[in-house]
């Protein structure tokens, strides 16, 4: 009896040092796990911003660890905009997430809110640079354009669903004959591009 009792108190003993060993372990792991501080400045300025899928401040710091992030800012009348950021160690990154109106809210927002779009309009060709990356992102077939195929040309124009969106486009193909448009979609095939991600709007020369 008094055998199996200093057993059980061995086997007490040993799992109470495993515990204590995990806890110490864990806690040197997180206080030394290195973090980076993320900036973000938002407009408008009561978006939803989520990082990897968690709800943040729109504008402030937030600590986040090293590697990949993706950020997703949304608001009813506005075009949603997702950004994946790298965090290098404790390097900090700033992040701004503007957002363009896309709709009849989005637009009301707009002037019912002039000082934040005049702090927008000051970052003009910011702005303008940054649409450029996210149009190249979105539509990797600007890459190829002006393209002139047998029986067609492609180009590229503001969107024809959605003309307000400064971060849309519809694909443009004049056709010159009757296989033209058979020899574009083979092109866009060929390039693995989705054509109903593309807005094609076909024009017969």
């Amino acid at each position: 009896m008094m055998e199996e009792d200093g057993r059980r108190t061995l086997v007490i003993g040993v799992v109470a040092l495993l515990v204590v060993i995990v806890l110490v372990g864990g806690f040197l792991v997180w206080r030394h796990d290195p973090k980076a501080e993320l900036t973000v400045k938002s407009i408008p300025n009561d978006l939803t911003l989520l990082l990897d899928g968690q709800a943040i401040a729109a504008n402030g710091k937030t600590d986040v660890r090293p590697g990949e992030h993706t950020l997703v800012a949304k608001r009813e009348g506005f075009q949603t905009y997702s950004e994946t950021i790298t965090v290098r160690g404790k390097d900090p990154v700033s992040v701004k997430m503007y957002l363009y109106a896309n709709g009849p809210v989005g637009r009301e927002w707009v002037q019912n809110n002039p000082g934040q779009e005049r702090e927008a309009e000051q970052e003009a060709g910011k702005r303008y640079d940054e649409i450029q990356r996210r149009l190249a992102a979105k539509y990797p077939v600007l890459a190829e354009l002006p393209y002139i195929g047998p029986g067609f040309k492609a180009t590229y124009q503001a969107s024809k669903s959605d003309p307000k969106n400064p971060e849309a486009i519809s694909l443009k193909i004049t056709l010159f004959g009757p296989e033209g448009k058979k020899e574009a979609l083979e092109w866009i095939a060929g390039h693995r591009w989705d054509p109903a991600s593309l807005d094609i709007i076909y024009v017969t020369s």
